[in-house]
């Protein structure tokens, strides 16, 4: 089904502080995985979908932006969105768009950020922003003032301050390929994923006089493996969680998630724990004693391949208060799984399966996660997912 048209399918009131749960769940229309491997095609057909979770169990479609008002891509980590604490804002990034040579396209890197506001009835693009080359996973403060933008092309951080409009204040050089970020719950301190460079930057957060200053030590890195996508921090700051998928996707080869101590003057990896093949992103339940993880496997793979694998998996770990991680289970995923979310009792885990356009819906009922049986189907690929934080 292609996004060519903005989509109302059902009424939803406006999303301030007071309605209804949801998720947002970027749309890729551009890049597909096919037998033979993966394959570009044209832009204008990506989208930006607005899922009702009041239902936890059976989430419903409740709005659909598409093209020409918003791009976004799968290029990158399943993160490169996310919604104001308050509900009224989203900030959706587009890392590439495509560009033809003869009969093939290739990916370029796009600069934009999309600012939607989803108080509107309908919801609506208000404001584009540019930031950084390939600007990637997003990350907004507690307070709702701060938003961070990973640059992987522009191998640094774009500072945007959160007012009446949405205004880049810096841009911070991290010397790498920059996939996440992801900002402590006091504001003091932000982590940067250096995809390539396998390692987790410390940015310091400092208030001034002139606002807010956005400082990066290379000292600080810490080494946790390549492909470093998804990154979170705890809700009480004590770790970090970041996500492994290794140098190459779909190599058939396990990746890990690590963990690390957020605090004191030197953060440090406390624990790695292996997950399975491609582990792309990561969300955190809400109360931040447990992890699930979107494991691609061999999805991704041609089918060829001696890696390939028809889907992936919806991976439960949990986080212990001494620091370490412990596998508690896991359930079956669809094809090229890419964002995963938790719903906010905690009860319910989503993931997007990318290949399959659907997105599924996972119980957690004490250590063990299991697959409900009910998948939404959605009017595109689901790149990108994430719910209230």
């Amino acid at each position: 089904m292609g996004l060519g048209l903005l989509l109302a399918l059902a009424a939803f009131p406006g999303l301030a502080a007071d309605g209804p749960p949801f998720l947002l769940v970027g749309l890729d229309g551009k890049t597909f995985f096919r037998p033979g491997g993966s394959e570009n095609g044209p832009n204008g057909a990506d989208g930006l979908a607005i899922v009702d979770i009041a239902d936890p169990a059976r989430p419903r479609l409740a709005h659909v932006l598409a093209s020409p008002a918003l791009d976004t891509s799968v290029y990158g980590p399943p993160t490169n969105l996310q919604i104001t604490p308050d509900g009224r804002l989203g900030l959706v990034t587009n890392p590439v768009t495509m560009r033809r040579e003869g009969e093939a396209w290739y990916a370029q890197a796009d600069d934009r950020l999309f600012v939607v506001d989803l108080a509107a009835e309908p919801p609506r693009v208000r404001q584009v922003v540019r930031v950084g080359r390939q600007p990637s996973g997003v990350a907004i403060s507690r307070s709702g003032r701060l938003a961070l933008v990973a640059n992987r092309e522009g191998r640094s951080v774009t500072v945007l301050t959160i007012g009446d409009e949405v205004r880049v204040a810096a841009t911070v050089d991290v010397g790498a390929e920059a996939a996440a970020v992801a900002i402590a719950p006091d504001e003091s301190r932000a982590f940067v994923a250096k995809n390539k460079a396998g390692t987790v930057g410390v940015l310091a957060i400092e208030g001034t006089r002139d606002g807010t200053r956005v400082s990066h030590d290379p000292a600080l890195d810490m080494p946790v493996g390549p492909g470093t996508y998804g990154l979170e921090v705890t809700p009480d700051g004590a770790f970090v969680l970041s996500g492994n998928a290794g140098a190459s996707p779909s190599d058939g080869h396990a990746d890990a998630v690590s963990l690390m101590r957020a605090g004191g003057v030197r953060p440090v990896v406390l624990d790695h724990l292996g997950v399975g093949d491609t582990a792309e992103t990561l969300a955190l339940a809400p109360d931040g004693r447990r992890a699930a993880i979107s494991v691609v496997k061999g999805a991704a793979a041609p089918r060829a391949s001696p890696s390939y694998t028809v889907g992936g998996a919806a991976v439960l770990v949990a986080i212990l208060p001494e620091g370490r991680l412990r596998y508690l289970g896991e359930a079956p995923a669809g094809a090229v799984t890419q964002g995963v979310a938790f719903d906010p009792s905690g009860a319910y885990v989503y993931i997007g399966n990318y290949s399959d356009r659907t997105l599924g819906v996972y119980r957690v009922e004490g250590d063990t996660i299991r697959e409900t049986g009910y998948r939404l189907a959605l009017p595109g690929q689901p790149a990108s997912l994430r719910g209230r934080p």
